[in-house]
Parts: C-alpha cells; sequence; structure tokens
C-alpha cells in the first residue's frame, strides 16, 4: 500500500469462526454465510476461508455482488437477497445465481419468459418486516401452484427476516406465527431449504423442527452476540422488566448467552505520517476547534473520514500506549502524542489493543455499521497461514 494504510483480515480466525459455529449449532443442514457489501467490507476474497469452514451456500444482496464472488468460486450456490430486474435473468442462470421471488406479480413476469435452462428461487415471505415479501396466504399459494407448471423454474427454498432478537418481545413469536399462517396450505418438507434465523436469533432462540437452513451474517466476523450479566442497578432494572414482559407476552424460550468462542478478523492500521509542534495558545484542525493550553506535539495519521474513520473513534494506539484523537478530515487525523512518538511508527485504529467493541460504543453504533463504514479505498491485506495477500479495491 502506498500510504500504509490498511485493513488486516486474518482469513485463519474466519475459518475458525464458521468451525466453532457449527460444532455448537450442528443441526441445520445450510450454513448459509451472508457476504453482501463486500462480505461486511471484510472483502469478498474471504469465501473460500468460509467455505473452508464450512458454509455451504452463499447469499449477496445484489447481482454485481453476485458475480463478484464468481470471481473467487464458481461452484457454491449464491443466493440474491434482494429482487433482481428480470432483464437481467440470462446473468443470473449463466452466473447459477439463486434469485429471490417476493410477489406473485414479479413471478408471473419471470413466467412468461422463455427459459432454456432451470433457474433456482427461494421465496421471500414478508411477517412483519414490511420490507420484502408475500404477505398473503392466497397469494403464497398462487405461486405454488404457478411453479408447479413449470419445470424450469425450480422451488428450491423459501425464507423470511426477523425484525428483532424476540428476547423481550413478541415480534419474533409473531412473525413465526405469521410464517405458519403464510404456508398453512403447504408442505415445507417438499422444500429443499427452509432457512428463517440469522446470527441473533440462531443463539438466542431453539432451532425450529421445520427449518434445515440458517442465515450467517455477523457472527461469522467474529461477534457471539452473547449479553453479558449486568449486575448495576440499571441491569439489575432491565432485567426484571424483560421477566415482566415475557410473563405478560408469553414470549417463548430464550438464551442470552452462550459459549462460542470466537474472534474478530478485521483489524485497521495506518502510521505516523508527520509530526508537528503546536505552540500554545494555538489551534488544530478545521473550525479551529481544538486550542492548545500548552506547547503539545501532534502527529498526523493518513486516514480520515473518506475511510470511515472520524475524531468520533476518540483515540488510536502507538508504542503501547493510546493517544487522543483531536481533530479530522476527510483524509486524515491529528492526535496528540508525547516525545515517545516518532514518524513511520505503526497506529493501530482498531484490533488488540482498542477493541471493535470499544470503538463501536465510542461511535454509538454496532458492529454492522463500523464495519459498513470503512470504505473501500482501504486496501485490505489478507493473513492465510503464513501468507499475506494484499487486494485494493
Amino acid at each position: 500500500m502506498y500510504r500504509k494504510t490498511y485493513a488486516l483480515i486474518d482469513e485463519d480466525k474466519l475459518k475458525n469462526n464458521i468451525k466453532e459455529i457449527k460444532e455448537k449449532y450442528n443441526n441445520y443442514d445450510y450454513y448459509i454465510g451472508v457476504v453482501k457489501n463486500n462480505a461486511y467490507q471484510h472483502g469478498v476474497k474471504v469465501v473460500n476461508s468460509l467455505i473452508e469452514g464450512g458454509v455451504n451456500y452463499l447469499a449477496v444482496s445484489s447481482l454485481e455482488e453476485a458475480i463478484d464472488v464468481r470471481k473467487y468460486n464458481r461452484n457454491i450456490p449464491v443466493l440474491c437477497l434482494e429482487v433482481i430486474d428480470l432483464e437481467f435473468i440470462f446473468d443470473c442462470i449463466n452466473n447459477n445465481v439463486t434469485i429471490t421471488v417476493e410477489s406473485f406479480e414479479y413471478l408471473e413476469k419471470l413466467n412468461k419468459i422463455k427459459l432454456d435452462f432451470p433457474v433456482k428461487i427461494h421465496l421471500k415471505l414478508n411477517t412483519g418486516m414490511n420490507r420484502l415479501g408475500i404477505s398473503e396466504t392466497k397469494e403464497v399459494d398462487k405461486c405454488f401452484e404457478l411453479i408447479k407448471k413449470n419445470k424450469n423454474l425450480v422451488l428450491e427454498g423459501i425464507y423470511t427476516h426477523f425484525a428483532t432478537s424476540g428476547i423481550s418481545d413478541k415480534y419474533y413469536d409473531d412473525q413465526m406465527n405469521t410464517f405458519m399462517k403464510l404456508t398453512k396450505n403447504i408442505d415445507l418438507n417438499e422444500i429443499p431449504i427452509v432457512h428463517l434465523g440469522r446470527s441473533l436469533t440462531l443463539v438466542n432462540h431453539d432451532k425450529l423442527d421445520f427449518v434445515n437452513g440458517i442465515r450467517l451474517g455477523i457472527i461469522m466476523y467474529g461477534f457471539a452476540q452473547s449479553i453479558k450479566k449486568d449486575n448495576t442497578l440499571r441491569g439489575k432494572l432491565r432485567n426484571l422488566k424483560r421477566k415482566q414482559l415475557i410473563k405478560k407476552y408469553n414470549i417463548s424460550k430464550t438464551y442470552l448467552s452462550n459459549d462460542l468462542n470466537l474472534n474478530t478478523a478485521f483489524s485497521l492500521y495506518s502510521t505516523v505520517m508527520s509530526i508537528k509542534k503546536v505552540k500554545n495558545k494555538e489551534f488544530v484542525g478545521y473550525g479551529a476547534k481544538f486550542f492548545a493550553e500548552k506547547d503539545i506535539k501532534v502527529a498526523v495519521i493518513p486516514i480520515g473520514y473518506a475511510d470511515g474513520v472520524t475524531i468520533n473513534y476518540k483515540n488510536v494506539f502507538i508504542k503501547n500506549k493510546k493517544y487522543p484523537i483531536i481533530a479530522d478530515s476527510m483524509d486524515m487525523l491529528m492526535v496528540k502524542i508525547d516525545n515517545s512518538v516518532k514518524v513511520g511508527d505503526k497506529v493501530e485504529i482498531f484490533g488488540e489493543n482498542i477493541t471493535i467493541k470499544e470503538v463501536c460504543q465510542a461511535n454509538n453504533c454496532n458492529s454492522y455499521r463500523l464495519f459498513n463504514m470503512i470504505s473501500n479505498r482501504v486496501p485490505r491485506v489478507y493473513k492465510k497461514g503464513k501468507e499475506q495477500v494484499e487486494i485494493k479495491y
């Protein structure tokens, strides 16, 4: 990399995460790895490591992403979770992409296309998320009848998406009841893949008997989704309220913790590009927002909000010590340092010493948003065994 700013992706950790998940939750047939948005910005190169760990299906959000996956693996089945414009149906067939059908109207249009080869379909049901999916039992039935009449429409799967974790609300149970209502006239055992859950519901709920697939998202990347016991007064009050809600709404059995041993594979680094002496009563950065109350030294780090890193990160780690970020810009951070820091020193933005959880708390966001904030202009360096490979996006 030219500016010595990069994300380090440990593929061995990703592979071991999948193995750990499958060992602890071993009663599914299909482990669907969600690799949308460049595999949560880890980079689609990691798909083969995920497959080596035990993922046997992939899911993306668009046809562009599916075709990107095909650069690294031609054989793994890939489901597009969003609706694909039917003018590109032959691109789906040529790239072995499974499509989502979320309405009878869409299916009718697909049925009218002369298909020379089969196209795999997963039927999406709307059980309460109100984003995509069929919302009426009659429409579900009509879809099944139409699919039966066309030998080139292969119903491989059916799925929905849960809006909440369901640990202190009844919405998970409501959505489950809605799914059963929508499919009441269907033998779900005749459908090869039934997948409803995601990372959070995997660890919070027991597996449903008729489900044989699980979509793995953030959990693959090292987040076990456990809720630690909080013995503070606030934590005790929250737990008491949760128990009251469970009793009031008859919420099904849930789990707050698990024994998954997962590791985050994504760490972010830069370097000290320049050091400036700032005198007492001088300002630093845009808007002259930082005022030096004494003579200080400021390190300039070549990473900024165009890369997804802002002053909200609060600190960086250099030579066994945290240093405060005092100003940011599109391409650079300014950090208040001491005399031990030198030009060329390695800077950890997050990793072993500044955890992703710590950065999420500082930014008031979750890990989903954090990963997706790190832009593609940051090169990814992939570590697998003893090899390291750099990919620029």
